[in-house]
């Protein structure tokens, strides 16, 4: 294990101590990140205007939660545990929601409550490197406002924002319930471009698998069935969540929006039974692997058979040739060197026939 992978295993494993005896409900970063500063924008809209803008205190996102408008807050940056804690407890949030809220290596999960409604899922994107990078993501349904907690800015959200800027589709007609599904759906459609990369991995290591089998290959095999088996992880329970929203009677989600969750539902359940197959296909990708690999075994082992089938005749033939006796008849005869010689090429001539007749070569 490299020296860079083995510290970063340390550091991952060193941050679970942060929360060693502390009590539930405490707030507590558990990620990667450097800490910084919270920042939060609002786009509060109705079915005639849409404004956006940044809150300049926790007041102005109380005052905009409590208006007339659907309010979409994002808070970005969960480092600033005191600020999550602050506006949490202003807006009167379960401190198991909040402690969730910042816990980044939690299980997608839904939790209902009297309120609101609190969501956890995983936000999957590519980097600039062709990378999949995981980020939590935490929605609360509340009365005509959905709050984001998300660990950075950058999202998969820009066609949501784009559609209630232009008022195409339906969500500025609708209520905060159908904003919270817009959401969910704007994360689990980014699935299937992570399904696309991986399909597109597994495609070229099968070519690579058939042209080109070394131990790299393998290698590159054996990353990709992690990778397969991380993203199966974090998208897996996103099915049992939505179902459970599908199935509330809380008042939050109106059934209008429930019958656009189960278009979420259907689109889990493919990308489930997709990552399913990606999983059989990389285990067959290594079974091939090996067998390609046993086969040039075999084919350079039957070469080297081949060639100490042909020699074992001549080196007979040469061994007892090279003896030292005087009694042996043909040491003294004129042409004896020569009449050896031809019976060890017409030796290997014959043998090379027979090789050939019996599809050895």
């Amino acid at each position: 294990m490299g020296k860079k992978k083995l510290q970063g295993k340390i550091k991952k494993a060193s941050r679970f101590l942060r929360k060693k005896g502390k009590p539930p409900g405490t707030v507590t970063y558990m990620g990667m990140r450097d800490k910084e500063a919270s920042k939060v924008s609002i786009i509060s809209y109705n079915e005639t205007e849409v404004r956006s803008y940044r809150p300049k205190n926790i007041q102005e996102i109380l005052d905009e939660k409590n208006s007339n408008h659907v309010s979409w807050i994002d808070i970005s940056g969960l480092t600033d545990e005191a600020f999550v804690e602050n506006l949490g407890a202003q807006l009167h949030l379960n401190t198991l929601i909040l402690e969730d809220t910042v816990n980044v290596n939690i299980r997608p999960k839904v939790d209902e409550y009297e309120d609101y409604i609190f969501a956890v899922l995983k936000m999957l994107y590519l980097d600039a490197a062709d990378e999949v990078v995981i980020e939590q993501v935490a929605l609360v349904l509340v009365k005509d406002a959905v709050l984001v907690f998300q660990e950075v800015e950058m999202d998969v959200f820009n066609a949501v924002r784009e559609r209630i800027e232009t008022k195409s589709g339906r969500v500025r007609r609708m209520g905060a319930d159908y904003l919270f599904f817009s959401l969910m759906d704007a994360i689990v459609d980014n699935y299937f471009v992570i399904l696309e990369h991986i399909s597109a991995k597994v495609d070229h290591l099968e070519d690579e698998v058939y042209d080109h089998p070394n131990p790299e290959v393998a290698r590159k095999i054996q990353d990709l069935k992690k990778e397969v088996m991380k993203v199966r992880r974090v998208i897996s329970p996103v099915k049992e969540m939505v179902g459970r929203l599908i199935d509330t009677q809380n008042p939050l989600i109106t059934k209008d929006t429930k019958l656009f969750l189960r278009d979420i539902l259907d689109h889990t359940i493919e990308i489930n039974e997709s990552l399913q197959i990606y999983r059989e296909m990389i285990m067959s990708l290594m079974e091939m692997y090996m067998s390609n690999m046993s086969n040039k075994m075999n084919e350079v082992m039957k070469v080297l058979t081949i060639m100490a089938s042909i020699f074992i005749p001549l080196t007979f033939i040469a061994g007892i040739y090279g003896m030292n006796f005087d009694n042996m008849p043909e040491l003294h005869s004129k042409n004896g060197y020569f009449v050896v010689w031809g019976v060890m090429i017409a030796i290997f001539i014959g043998m090379m026939f027979y090789f050939k007749r019996r599809r050895w070569l």
